[in-house]
């Protein structure tokens, strides 16, 4: 076992012999705490047979609580990670990420030496999406034997420890999301037009509500969010240099809450291992220390909705 875990405790009974408990909630599979704020590891699931409607409810139950599950040993197809990953919604199709052959839902990530990667930056996955993704469910094809880990940020804890005084000041702002800044770098100039064509910025609110658990959501990141939509109409107007500069100020802020370790959980990759993560809830940044080592992972990424 790689990952830093604490084992839950086992329920007494013969009929449940396999399924596991904490704060009062039972599954019906094992599951092995990260750490106290965010991941579990899941075992006793194989990702490639059907989901029961019993196993998907504690599934979608354990990634709401956890915000981020591992499942270690899942030796599947790209046409079953497609699948299984369908059974949390419908798959988007990235629009500037290459995609397997035979799956277009399915991104191909893959970095053979010739360069470094550029996702060691804290994200939420297609922010700049008027509905950005719901989940996404990451498999390790092939990676180094060190080197090429992920880390995910609670953004609800992030939030919630925040001063009071900040959460009064963000409460009602609203941020700006847009692709182009980051992907830019990928594109040419008439693929950059085409995609502020198609996929102009959107604006969200600075604090997002979850959907289902109701939890009150950092929204803002440093990859995606480029400025402050309604700030000039939120905060006391002092002097002019001064106001863009404590604008710039507080997202500086906001960004760095995703850095602390207090909030976050990091995964040592093997082949085969998958991670399902909670994109509303979550920050994640793939850290780049393997390079010239290859590294290759498949995405599926479920669409999620419009943040408010």
């Amino acid at each position: 076992m790689q990952l830093s875990t604490t084992t839950l405790k086992a329920v007494p009974s013969q009929a449940m012999a396999d399924t596991h408990v904490s704060d009062g909630e039972t599954w019906p599979f094992a599951v092995r705490r990260c750490t106290p704020v965010i991941g579990a590891e899941i075992s006793g699931v194989d990702l490639k047979d059907d989901l029961s409607d019993e196993t998907y409810s504690a599934l979608r139950r354990a990634l709401l609580k956890f915000k981020v599950l591992f499942f270690r040993r899942q030796d599947i197809t790209p046409a079953q990670h497609v699948a299984v990953a369908r059974r949390f919604g419908e798959l988007e199709v990235h629009p500037v990420f290459p995609h397997h052959p035979d799956h277009p839902e399915l991104v191909v990530f893959g970095r053979d030496g010739g360069r470094r990667g550029t996702e060691n930056i804290y994200h939420s996955d297609v922010s700049w999406r008027a509905v950005p993704s719901m989940g996404s469910m990451l498999r390790c094809v092939s990676c180094p034997e060190v080197g090429g880990d992920t880390i995910w940020v609670n953004m609800a804890a992030a939030y919630a420890n925040l001063p009071e005084e900040v959460k009064a000041r963000i409460a009602n702002l609203k941020a700006v999301h847009d692709a182009l800044p980051l992907f830019s770098a990928e594109l040419t100039e008439e693929s950059c037009d085409r995609m502020r064509e198609q996929f102009p910025p959107v604006v969200h609110p600075v604090v997002r509500v979850h959907p289902e658990t109701g939890e009150k959501i950092l929204f803002v990141n440093e990859a995606f969010t480029t400025h402050l939509a309604n700030y000039a109409r939120e905060q006391p107007y002092r002097i002019g240099s001064d106001f863009r500069l404590a604008e710039m100020d507080l997202l500086q802020y906001l960004y760095r809450q995703a850095a602390a370790p207090e909030y976050q959980v990091r995964l040592r990759w093997e082949p085969n291992t998958i991670a399902l993560w909670d994109n509303r809830a979550t920050h994640h940044y793939a850290v780049q220390d393997y390079f010239p080592a290859p590294r290759h992972m498949n995405r599926a990424t479920i669409i999620g909705d419009r943040p408010a």
